[in-house]
């Protein structure tokens, strides 16, 4: 059987935690410009360690905006104290500014480049903004300064999975498995997510199952066990795992639209039919749901449901073409002429629009017969 490509994986996000701040450690470094008398730095000291309890207090109360400026202030007087730049990178972090806490970060680093947290948070900071090879590289830097820091290994394993790199993905997760906190059913479930994108079809239906033996209330990782399965040769093995994925998430159209898939492979159409409707009623909103089940509907000739699936496409989104195609298809089918010509002159109009000649020329044919 060809592998099922559907996959319900969604890249994990477990190791992209917010970067680490211990606020209440947030101390004045106590560096003063040579210049000041005792007293004035004596002064300034005071301002300083004022200005880091009036930041603590805002970002306890997750004004941020707010505590930001203060630590500015803070970091205006004491420009060289790393841990007053990595809160202000942390206060951009919180605000979703991820540009702004990069550079925060990287001043923190600058000013010490041997704390395995600013390390961290900087590759978090990266990741979040595509940057994914950098965000490795910083990772990694946080793994070598303090090879017991969990949320690096896993960010490091989330960031390798998205450049491809499977097999340093896998080892940083091995690593992060053996660490105190770890969440050993999360990182099996990331193991064998990671094993199903390698093609690993064995090895990851076998991590999947030790995720699920600890967490089988989980419908994602079910449901990833169960296309690992069907792509391992085990079919009822895999198609009972997406059934119960659907038990537990019976909201969640894209496991119904496995289940559907896997139906349409093995040629039983019926029930491939039965579970993207089933798709439809979870989630009445989902164009790929209603795109499927329209499809295979016209496919095997019932033209009444396709007409009524395309029409709710054609709402759904009402600048596709191809809806308008295919609900004219269905309707010429059935012999409604005057609703066939509207729908392919309204497919025509959004071909010609988004510079589709091959749709314009199928378009302008159909209404060439109908005309």
């Amino acid at each position: 059987m060809a592998a099922i490509a559907s996959l319900f994986l969604s890249l994990p996000v477990a190791g992209l935690v917010n970067p680490p701040l211990a606020i209440a450690q947030i101390e004045n470094s106590g560096t003063t410009a040579q210049q000041l008398t005792p007293q004035q730095r004596l002064e300034q000291s005071r301002r300083v360690n004022e200005l880091l309890r009036q930041g603590r207090d805002l970002m306890r109360s997750r004004n941020f905006s707010e505590a930001i400026a203060v630590y500015e202030q803070a970091a205006a007087l004491e420009p060289d104290n790393a841990r007053i730049h990595s809160a202000i990178g942390f206060a951009h972090a919180q605000e979703r500014n991820y540009a702004a806490a990069v550079s925060a970060y990287r001043r923190a680093i600058e000013l010490d480049g041997n704390n395995a947290n600013f390390h961290y948070a900087l590759g978090f900071c990266l990741a979040n903004l595509g940057d994914n090879a950098g965000a490795a590289e910083s990772y990694r830097r946080a793994v070598a300064l303090d090879s017991t820091n969990l949320d690096a290994n896993l960010g490091l394993g989330v960031v390798l999975t998205r450049l491809q790199d499977y097999d340093g993905a896998l080892a940083a997760y091995r690593r992060a498995a053996t660490l105190r906190g770890a969440n050993s059913a999360r990182i099996y479930e990331s193991m064998g997510e990671v094993l199903l994108l390698a093609a690993r079809y064995r090895d990851a239906a076998e991590m999947l199952q030790q995720a699920a033996d600890l967490a089988p209330r989980r419908a994602e990782v079910q449901a990833n066990l169960g296309v690992a399965l069907v792509n391992s040769g085990r079919v009822q093995d895999g198609l009972n795992a997406l059934r119960r994925a659907a038990e537990l998430e019976p909201r969640n159209a894209d496991i119904y639209l496995q289940i559907g898939d896997l139906y349409r492979a093995q040629g039983n159409m019926q029930e491939a039919i039965a579970f993207y409707q089933r798709a439809t009623f979870a989630e009445p909103d989902s164009v790929d749901a209603h795109s499927t089940l329209g499809n295979l509907l016209l496919e095997q000739g019932n033209y009444l449901q396709a007409i009524i699936t395309f029409r709710r496409l054609t709402e759904l989104e009402p600048e596709s073409g191809d809806a308008f195609y295919r609900l004219g298809v269905a309707l010429k089918e059935r012999d409604r002429r005057n609703e066939a010509l509207a729908a392919f002159r309204s497919a025509l109009q959004l071909y010609e629009q988004q510079g589709n000649a091959e749709g314009v020329a199928q378009a302008e044919s159909m209404i060439k017969k109908l005309d």
